[in-house]
């Protein structure tokens, strides 16, 4: 097998496993703030255990590292809302559909951050993305006018996604103004770092009834129970190791054997993946209806077009 086809293999695997952080976000029974909170230690303190972590760390200055450490506290912020958005919706087809607006609010804030001019065409595919939006609050409150409940669960839930959208847009530009000061690997392990020392200073005033990690019963996993509590255990521990510290190392090893365009759009697929796993796990496609579908193919089309044309335009 040659370089490009392992890049291209390893690229597809991280992609998939970032789109099944949302899926194990609904499969995780506690809420989002212990949630990220373990996600963002358990990453840590493995990156710790890397030798070539602590390499990467040597000779960063202190400035640096409290640049990175505040992005960190947005990385924070973003998978709260990601997680919160799963969580108040029940669904992960909804959050990964709103997440696609992180276009658009990129096309206003990367300009502002890097200090370059305003591209009109990324911000008219942003609204595009935005139409595609409303299109699906609008069909799930058809569907479910008779539930006031869940009307108000659903437009919480997009709310909240399409924040969260805005946040990964931010700390995707400040990532970007700064990932020539320190090694990329040196940069990861500093946000997550900061991320999780956050919530562990908060949690304990906020939230003090929450237990450090959850407990593991091996008697009482069954197939019929892998939404509750025995399994949570579990599920963070692969979303740690597997779906943030795995795919860190297969994204970065890919990105050195692919173009800049095979790279975007392969990361692309990650909300396809995840509605398509949706689908298959939680049968989501059973509770959604076409304009939902026809909101997502809107989103989706300007995501690929965005990626074909900016790498057009690179090149």
């Amino acid at each position: 097998m040659s370089n490009r086809a392992k890049a291209l293999l390893a690229l597809h695997i991280a992609v998939f496993l970032w789109g099944f952080t949302a899926i194990l976000g609904k499969l995780i029974s506690y809420g989002s703030i212990t949630l990220v909170w373990h996600r963002m230690l358990l990453t840590g303190a493995i990156y710790l255990l890397i030798p070539a972590v602590w390499k990467s760390l040597k000779g960063i200055t202190p400035k640096t590292i409290i640049t990175f450490a505040l992005i960190g506290l947005v990385v924070c912020a973003h998978w709260l809302t990601f997680y919160g958005s799963i969580k108040l919706g029940n669904s992960v087809s909804i959050t990964l559909a709103c997440l696609g607006s992180a276009s658009f609010f990129a096309s206003i804030i990367e300009p502002l951050v890097l200090k370059q001019p305003f591209s009109k065409r990324d911000m008219g595919i942003g609204l595009f993305v935005i139409l595609g939006i409303l299109l699906i609050y609008y069909s799930s409150q058809f569907s479910n006018s008779k539930n006031n409940l869940q009307n108000t669960s659903l437009t919480n839930a997009i709310l909240t996604g399409l924040l969260s959208a805005a946040l990964a847009a931010i700390f995707t530009s400040l990532n970007k103004k700064y990932i020539t000061t320190a090694h990329p690997l040196a940069i990861s392990t500093i946000e997550m770092i900061s991320g999780a020392l956050a919530l562990t200073l908060i949690i304990p005033v906020y939230l003090p009834e929450i237990p450090a990690f959850p407990s593991l019963d091996f008697t009482a996993l069954n197939a019929n129970n892998f939404m509750s509590g025995p399994w949570d255990i579990i599920w963070i521990l692969i979303l740690a190791v597997l779906c943030t510290n795995l795919t860190f190392y297969l994204g970065t090893y890919a990105l050195n054997h692919l173009s800049a365009f095979t790279s975007n759009l392969t990361v692309n697929l990650e909300p396809i993946y995840g509605i398509i796993l949706g689908a298959v796990i939680f049968n989501e496609n059973k509770e959604l209806n076409t304009d939902f579908y026809l909101g997502t193919s809107m989103i989706l089309l300007a995501i690929f077009t965005q990626a074909y044309l900016s790498t057009k335009k690179n090149k």
